[in-house]
């Protein structure tokens, strides 16, 4: 069996920028230890799987250690598969996921993707996290991840996480940000329990990032950056419990997957 795999970097207008994802167009779903098998090999942070289905597109995401309920940049990734290599020719493309139906526009080069807003709320925070992050936070919340807030974008920056300790919390991850210098904010994403030590740009993230920051500054449009090393910028926009985010992303590669 040969599978198409196309390797796809999100939320960048260049290759080597944004976060990479594999992509592999599917005929009919696989045995779920081979899908999780070829995401290991792949050692991305996601690989993304999709099958035809009457409405859309029926679209599953994998780390290289387990499935996730919902991922950004590869839902991004397989837009960009569908529309700029295989030729859906329509404007939207219907994914229905683990979270639902969410929903992909193209204007242009740029992909908009629909997806739920997740809101996060004051908690206390365990200690292991703090203790791992190694500096102090403006506040602490939470989410699907713990989100951390810090005083400024340098600080963001100068976090050296001890991922062993972060791999041992009982959230997902962890989103790490504060006001940006030149975009309205950055954040940081790590999810060492998912095989992830950091992820360099999280689409799932800024579900809780945009409403956060949304609250704060005040504006429902927003644009923002992931200063991994890597980086990738988003576009954000809060549409209710719905979040707006929107990116570009480029092909690296296309290859084939023998089974």
């Amino acid at each position: 069996m040969k599978i198409r795999q196309f390797q796809v970097d999100a939320f960048t207008t260049r290759i080597f920028g944004g976060n990479p994802a594999a992509v592999c167009p599917l005929d009919a779903w696989l045995d779920d230890d081979l899908l999780q098998a070829i995401a290991a090999e792949n050692n991305l942070s996601e690989t993304a799987f999709f099958v035809t289905t009457k409405n859309g597109f029926h679209l599953r995401w994998f780390t290289p250690v387990a499935e996730v309920d919902l991922c950004g940049h590869a839902t991004l990734a397989s837009a960009h598969v569908l529309f700029g290599i295989l030729g859906y020719p329509g404007q939207t493309i219907i994914f229905e996921t683990l979270s639902g139906i969410l929903t992909v526009e193209r204007k242009g080069a740029l992909l908009i993707m629909d997806f739920p807003a997740a809101p996060p709320v004051l908690c206390v925070p365990p200690g292991r996290l703090l203790e791992s992050l190694g500096q102090q936070p403006v506040e602490v919340l939470s989410a699907d991840d713990y989100f951390v807030v810090f005083d400024s974008e340098d600080t963001v920056r100068s976090v050296r996480p001890d991922f062993a300790k972060l791999a041992g919390l009982d959230l997902r991850g962890v989103i790490i940000t504060a006001r940006g210098k030149q975009v309205d904010f950055v954040s940081r994403f790590f999810a060492p329990k998912f095989g992830i030590p950091e992820d360099p740009v999280t689409g799932s993230a800024h579900c809780a990032l945009a409403p956060y920051w949304s609250a704060k500054l005040g504006r429902q449009v927003l644009n923002a950056r992931q200063v991994s090393k890597r980086g990738g910028d988003i576009q954000c926009e809060l549409k209710g419990n719905r979040v707006a985010l929107a990116g570009y992303a480029v092909t690296f590669m296309e290859a084939e997957i023998f089974i």
